[in-house]
């Protein structure tokens, strides 16, 4: 709910797409050192402590935001520093929470697990922005970070109750040098995995959209701050939806081809998405581009954890949270550059396209991808 609060507050500010894509470039710029710091750290020492830590931190940016709302003292430069700090703390933590899940549930469960899990996201981004859209509508943006701060508190509390066993015997070495680049040759020698790592980074970067809500709400479909929650909400809603499908199927089982079609509907969900003028076309397609999104999330969380030992899970999944972090934060950046240079409707519509370039060039240059199985 955070983001889709600040992202609209920030536009409000500003009126440049130039910025929205600012906010995603200062969004990562703390996230390879953060997250890579925060995986080593994770197979060291006390994985429930080093999320408490960065939720903490995530406390304090929304309380801090909810100030300078009420207060009226929020400026562009202000806002943009503490993204920073929150997205670095997001990095931090990260690694950590991604390696519990495999030591909680026995290994031919994972899967589902991951389905759940991802269940529990979706519903939390269907709600966080369509909740955020309402809240300021109904009273401000203050009202919605101190809405914000209070989940922090209440998710805190639960992490707080939750077991989360330490990893990592040999903790020297685990945070040490040679500790992060053990997990580079781990990946080195798993190209099957860095290949479904690489598929998602390149296909968000280029085919999100979530920047460019704000001016989609305003400007192209006119359908105000609650169409602008809904709008937010449709993609997770979709999210949503395959989690749930998930749930009630078997595991997927042909995980390369689950990858690479997801990331194929995705791109054509989205140049549907940036040519429409249509609010319920738009709310379709964007859930489309959600259920895709959601099938490679799972079908890379269950290739990356199982095929990790657990001395590795936190550095590994560091690498990981690097290229979801890089995706998404890079894609704010692309999205506004482009729609900032050209229009809102050819930077959808051109990331669309270059997802399925993306999904073209992973069949050919790692053929084994398309033939994984789980």
């Amino acid at each position: 709910m955070m983001r889709a609060v600040f992202l609209w507050h920030i536009y409000d500010l500003s009126k440049s797409t130039a910025v929205l894509s600012l906010v995603g470039l200062l969004s990562f710029l703390p996230a390879p050192i953060a997250s890579l710091a925060g995986g080593a750290i994770a197979d060291a020492y006390d994985r429930r402590k080093i999320v408490l830590v960065a939720q903490t931190i995530g406390l304090c940016c929304a309380s801090m935001l909810c100030i300078l709302g009420a207060t009226g003292a929020a400026s562009v430069p202000l806002m943009l520093a503490i993204i920073v700090i929150n997205a670095g703390a997001s990095a931090f933590e990260a690694p950590a929470r991604q390696a519990t899940l495999p030591t909680l549930v026995p290994k031919e469960e994972f899967s589902r697990a991951v389905t759940v899990m991802g269940t529990g996201g979706a519903f939390a981004f269907v709600s966080g922005p369509a909740l955020g859209g309402v809240l300021i509508a109904a009273h401000s943006v203050a009202f919605a970070y101190g809405c914000a701060a209070v989940l922090y508190v209440v998710s805190m509390l639960l992490v707080s109750r939750v077991q989360m066993p330490r990893a990592g015997a040999d903790s020297k070495r685990a945070i040490s040098i040679a500790g992060l680049l053990e997990a580079m040759r781990f990946l080195k020698q798993k190209p099957v995995i860095l290949a479904a790592m690489t598929i998602d980074l390149f296909a968000v970067v280029f085919g999100g959209a979530t920047a460019l809500l704000p001016v989609y709400a305003n400007e192209i479909l006119a359908v105000g701050e609650t169409g602008y929650g809904l709008l937010a909400a449709s993609f997770e809603i979709g999210a949503l939806l395959t989690s749930l499908l998930l749930i009630v199927f078997p595991p997927m089982r042909r995980l390369g081809r689950a990858i690479v079609t997801s990331v194929v509907v995705y791109g054509l969900a989205t140049i549907v998405f940036g040519i429409s003028r249509s609010f319920p076309l738009s709310i379709a397609a964007y859930v489309l581009a959600g259920m895709a999104d959601q099938v490679s999330v799972v079908g890379r969380s269950t290739l990356v954890q199982t095929e990790t030992p657990d001395e590795l899970r936190g550095r590994v999944s560091s690498v990981n949270m690097i290229f979801i972090g890089a995706s998404n934060q890079l894609s704010t950046a692309e999205a506004g550059l482009v729609a900032h240079l050209t229009s809102p409707t050819i930077s959808v519509v051109s990331g669309g396209m270059m997802v399925l370039v993306v999904a073209a060039l992973a069949v050919v240059l790692v053929p084994r991808l398309w033939r994984v199985t789980g």
